[in-house]
């Protein structure tokens, strides 16, 4: 898939358009896939004149490519305070030469996992699945503008907390193992929604059930423990 600029100058009506555009592709191409998602298609969506995507990205490729940046940025803008200031606190602690203390880290990731698991419940996570989903399996280019600009951080900043909880080395492949499987144990609630709707029997998830996923994802942080062989 080769990149189009998108680059344009933007009006507060030029600014509505492309917003439109975005949110509108996030959901056809998470639905349709790239190829199935036509054009037609999605300036219908979107409710714009089908020359509003080759006016403003380019082209559908063009559209493709910004609508995974447009979902980091989404993404990124709900976990924005956490992140920043667990990031701000390792970075003083890089300046000092000190380690992070594995209390810290704990109270640090509890706070991260309890938002976590609230966005993966979420209505507006359904449409950010789907396109994670169909660029997991066969990633292009937006999969990097999605990996670069929101997962590989947040899952960097796991590890780094992760680590000093088991005593490990963030970099080590022991502790990148044991933050991937912490990770799909809270994805599983959006990856298998249905699934766990089943399983648990409920009919939604509203606040009573978004509360019991919080404490469950509170005690998945809680036990978090060196296994039999690994160092302490």
């Amino acid at each position: 898939m080769k990149e189009i600029s998108n680059a344009k100058t933007d009006t507060p009506r030029s600014d509505a358009t492309r917003e439109k555009l975005l949110a509108a592709a996030l959901d056809v191409f998470g639905r349709y896939g790239f190829d199935g998602a036509s054009t037609r298609k999605l300036a219908d969506a979107a409710g714009v004149n089908l020359q509003a995507i080759p006016y403003y990205f380019g082209g559908k490729e063009g559209l493709y490519i910004a609508t995974a940046e447009y979902l980091a940025g989404v993404v990124a803008g709900h976990v924005a305070e956490i992140r920043h200031r667990v990031g701000r606190h390792l970075a003083e602690l890089d300046e000092a030469n000190m380690p992070l203390n594995a209390s810290q880290a704990r109270l640090f990731l509890t706070e991260i996992v309890e938002t976590m698991v609230v966005l993966f419940v979420s209505r507006e996570s359904e449409a950010w699945a789907r396109f994670i989903i169909r660029e997991q399996l066969e990633p292009t280019a937006a999969f990097e503008r999605v990996y670069a600009g929101i997962m590989g951080p947040m899952i960097n900043m796991g590890r780094r907390l992760i680590g000093a909880i088991l005593k490990d080395d963030p970099a080590s492949e022991n502790v990148r193992l044991r933050s991937l499987s912490f990770i799909g144990s809270l994805l599983v609630f959006r990856m298998a929604n249905a699934a766990v709707l089943a399983q648990m029997e409920w009919d939604h998830i509203g606040e009573e059930q978004i509360a019991k996923l919080q404490a469950h994802a509170r005690n998945l942080v809680a036990v978090l423990e060196p296994a039999k062989g690994e160092p302490e």
